[in-house]
């Protein structure tokens, strides 16, 4: 009995023991801290100093309380602050405070209003309070009138952000560009704009993208939007039904909300750069031996006029060859005494801006200098002059056949130059309009609109043609093929709700130009189509030139007014769509495909797990509206 008592007695400490040690190592482990919940809820203010829409304010520092700790992002650019001040203020974000030190004198009888657009962030996460603004007033009221709408790239109708959109009391034309606005706001990242305080009276409203920020259109390079309507605003009641719900898919009862609704709440407005741009000259380089390249800003003016200094040469000793953007020029010289001369001093007359934005004449000097010639080769073999042609093997019918050659050639000899179409086994003799590029002299081009489902030959016998340089070609013997019509659709568009000349651009999944049509008896007509997704914009082409123009403030004409279509054409295999479209039947901001809209809402993504999300913030250090730390 005594050893069974000792056992017991020996089990019961080993297990106190263990119950002991199991203590200690729980109060010594320590787990590491799950993330939260994650934040997704911007700061909100709960103090201020003074109060909003103060009357009589004639103090010159503003403090703003938040529940959190925040930061400023970029100040000096979001924050707006209107009428616009000489000094800047002082902005500074400390803790769960924002001071603002006003350096300049305010206006008597005047409403003052800080639009921080989505400057202050909550420290962690970076949560942005939306249009937050804060008002004043050194007169007797507070203006409290609202204008809003939505500003859109005018060739694109991308929404476009971050962009100042103001108000002129002064109806004169020259406001715009004389005086600052009167009243501002900025746009967000869906282009939207609110202008808030606005007194009653008549308005001009304009955007402006304000590059040297002094509130007004004084360069010509500033994107800018005008309309020459005026506006009025004013409110008036009205009535909406917010739905409240008890869970994500219940709904637990509809409300009926009276408030005063805010107009004009939907102007619409399209930005714009005029047609100007600086022109000078950039560079210059002697590319080779036979070549030398001028680089310009801009395509105005050009080509310039050359002369030759310190060489004689014949009146063409060079041929120019434009680069796609227009705005450089390669020159190829012709003369064999012109281009074995290591260094060329050329006489160079061209269009240059000049201090009144004008183009006026310029001559500039230049001297060309061959930094590293080509040592002969030892026994070198001929070189020949290599021909590429584009597209080649299956081509559509609708293509244009390239022919590039490594140099200008001299001639085409139509008798050493065959295109032939085959005719049952039979190849016949066709001729073809064989063109120049008037860019490239090295390119020429077949625009043939080609039969379907036929065969093709082009031959160039050798030694056929002579490039520039004395440079023959090796034989050439190419076939291609067309695709037959049961690989195409076609799509037929009859356009309402506007009248006038106008054509019609077919785009791509990336928004780009794959076809264009002009506007013929009320159609658009698009054949040939390779089967894809395609998306349509038209264009309400006033001069009729066939390209989208841009507008002009001074002559006081808009840019050209752009619509697309709000859906997309899935285009199949021998296959006809015909589709009537009312340009204007869809709201103009509503009208672009989201698919390929570009400026597209910010998703903000979570930095960690979003459990228990939906969880209030955690505040570490609770405060009541009263007794705020600098907040009396």
């Amino acid at each position: 009995m005594q050893l069974i008592r000792r056992l017991e007695q020996i089990v019961s400490f080993i297990l106190l023991g263990l119950l002991i040690l199991c203590g200690f190592y729980a109060c010594a482990s320590i787990g590491s801290p799950s993330g939260g919940a994650y934040d997704l809820t911007p700061p909100q203010m709960i103090a201020s100093k003074p109060e909003p829409n103060t009357i009589r304010f004639t103090g010159h520092k503003i403090e703003l309380l938040f529940d959190e700790y925040i930061s400023l992002e970029k100040p000096s650019e979001k924050v707006i602050i209107t009428p616009p001040q000489q000094q800047a203020p002082v902005i500074k974000a400390i803790g769960r405070k924002i001071t603002v030190e006003l350096k300049d004198s305010l206006l008597p009888n005047t409403t003052y209003t800080f639009d921080f657009t989505d400057a202050i962030v909550d420290n962690n996460e970076k949560n942005a309070i939306e249009g937050f603004t804060y008002a004043f007033s050194t007169g007797d009221v507070v203006d409290s009138l609202i204008v809003s709408g939505i500003l859109l790239n005018a060739e694109n109708l991308e929404p476009m952000p971050n962009i100042m959109v103001g108000l002129h009391v002064n109806l004169d034309d020259s406001a715009f560009t004389s005086l600052p606005f009167l009243r501002t706001s900025r746009t967000n990242d869906r282009g939207r704009f609110w202008i808030r305080n606005v007194s009653p009276g008549t308005y001009h409203v304009f955007a402006l993208n304000d590059q040297n920020r002094n509130y007004r259109f004084d360069q010509p390079e500033e994107a800018i939007a005008f309309d020459d309507s005026l506006i009025i605003p004013s409110f008036e009641p009205a009535v909406r039904a917010d739905t409240i719900w008890k869970d994500s898919l219940t709904v637990d009862s509809i409300r009926t909300v009276h408030y005063n609704r805010f107009t004009p709440d939907d102007v619409t407005l399209f930005l714009f750069t005029e047609d100007f741009q600086l022109q000078y000259f950039t560079k210059s380089e002697r590319v080779n031996e036979k070549q030398f390249s001028l680089h310009f800003n801009s395509s105005q003016g050009l080509p310039p006029k050359l002369r030759l200094l310190d060489a004689d040469a014949p009146e063409n000793w060079v041929i120019p060859e434009r680069a796609p953007d227009l705005k450089s020029l390669t020159y190829w010289i012709v003369d064999s005494t012109v281009y074995q001369r290591d260094t060329l001093k050329i006489e160079m007359n061209y269009l240059a801006t000049d201090s009144l934005h004008s183009l006026s004449s310029r001559t500039d000097t230049l001297q060309l200098t061959l930094k590293k010639k080509a040592p002969p080769k030892k026994d070198a073999k001929p070189e020949f002059l290599t021909i590429q042609v584009t597209p080649s093997g299956m081509i559509d019918v609708f293509d244009t056949l390239k022919i590039t050659f490594s140099e200008p050639v001299l001639s085409f000899p139509d008798e050493w130059i065959r295109f032939e179409h085959k005719v049952d086994t039979l190849w016949k003799k066709q001729d073809f309009p064989l063109m120049q590029d008037s860019l490239n002299p090295q390119l020429w081009r077949v625009d043939h609109k080609w039969t379907y489902g036929q065969e093709y030959r082009l031959t160039v016998d050798s030694a056929a043609l002579q490039s520039i340089y004395g440079k023959t070609n090796n034989e050439l013997s190419l076939k291609f093929k067309t695709q037959i019509e049961e690989e195409y659709g076609n799509l037929y568009v009859a356009i309402e709700g506007i009248n006038g000349k106008g054509f019609g651009e077919l785009l791509n999944s990336s928004d780009k130009v794959v076809r264009i049509s002009q506007l013929i008896d009320g159609e658009l007509i698009f054949e040939d189509l390779k089967p894809a997704k395609y998306y349509l914009r038209y264009i309400d082409d006033t001069n009729g030139n066939g390209h989208w123009d841009t507008g002009n403030y001074t002559e006081k004409y808009p840019p050209e007014r752009v619509y697309y279509y709000h859906g997309f054409f899935e285009i199949r295999k021998y296959s006809d769509i015909e589709q009537t479209w009312n340009v204007t039947e869809v709201p103009v901001e509503k009208q672009k495909p989201v698919d390929i809209t570009k400026n597209k809402p910010v998703v903000k993504k979570p930095k960690r797990d979003e459990q228990n999300s939906n969880q209030p913030k955690n505040n570490t250090s609770p405060v009541s509206r009263a007794g705020m730390p600098g907040i009396p």
